[in-house]
């Protein structure tokens, strides 16, 4: 009997779309977003945010990459607010800051969005307590902390919120070489659930996201060619996500479709686990 060669069938959502345009979800809101300097999600989520009519604040550890990242996007969006603040999301203080800087520099506070994460790759075996703590307190505290920071200004105000978390598929998938950054992400799930059940008590919904994949610059630096486009090569569309297709489903559980949404962690792949 001779072999059959299966040919992968294209599929036609293969080719990314063109970026979405806005359509005022967040028109009014006052957003905040961590880690946003850069190419990454963060970034996405905070042009994504000012498409839909919002004022941001952007935060990141790194000066010079958020001035950068200021100037870009208050180029682009002239006539709307968008502030910066640093800010080092392992230090308490430096977070606790952070909100009510953002609070001072945009009116009030809508929206939180806890993009800070930090990857790697080690096996368990070869894995030092430096790198599973960086990662851990990055990932997981830093969501922590600015969730805690949020949740203070919220409960003080009468206007309720959103704060969006980013996890990762990484969260229900074995994947090796990513022990810490897995749990941390498992953390953030966790987190979002058992958060989201106290922060109804002041008017605030919490959710979070879970892509699997979106490719760009900076996750290039860390991540070799081959595993991202094998990665890739697993999703039902055989491509990563875009990180403005990520960017807006943040700002579709920042907005007033999901309501009713509050501790669910929604995954943005063609495959959960």
């Amino acid at each position: 009997m001779s072999e059959t060669t299966v040919t992968p069938v294209r599929s036609p959502l293969a080719t990314p779309p063109e970026e979405a345009p806005g359509h005022g979800l967040l028109a009014g809101r006052k957003v905040v977003i961590t880690a946003a300097a850069g190419t990454g999600i963060g970034f996405a989520a905070a042009r994504r945010a000012l498409l839909e009519g919002a004022d941001v604040l952007i935060s990141d550890w790194h000066e010079r990459r958020l001035g950068e990242t200021q100037e870009k996007l208050a180029a682009e969006f002239d006539g709307q607010t968008v502030a910066q603040a640093t800010c080092n999301v392992q230090d308490s203080a430096e977070v606790d800051t952070l909100i009510t800087t953002a609070a001072d520099e945009l009116g009030r506070i809508d929206v939180l969005i806890n993009n800070a994460g930090l990857g790697g790759e080690t096996p368990v075996v070869d894995m030092t307590d430096e790198e599973w703590d960086r990662v851990l307190d990055i990932t997981l505290n830093g969501t922590f902390r600015a969730t805690r920071a949020a949740l203070r200004y919220f409960r003080a105000v009468e206007h309720g919120g959103v704060i969006i978390n980013n996890a990762s598929v990484l969260g229900w998938r074995a994947q090796r070489g990513q022990a810490h950054y897995a749990a941390a992400k498992a953390g953030v799930m966790a987190l979002t659930r058992c958060s989201a059940v106290e922060a109804a008590d002041f008017g605030v919904r919490i959710n979070a996201i879970a892509p699997s994949i979106a490719r760009h610059p900076f996750l290039a630096k860390v991540t070799s060619d081959e595993l991202l486009d094998e990665l890739a090569s697993r999703e039902a569309y055989g491509r990563a996500a875009e990180v403005w297709e990520v960017a807006a489903t943040i700002a579709m559980l920042a907005s007033d479709y999901t309501t009713y949404l509050t501790g669910e962690v929604v995954s943005i792949s063609s495959q959960r686990a």
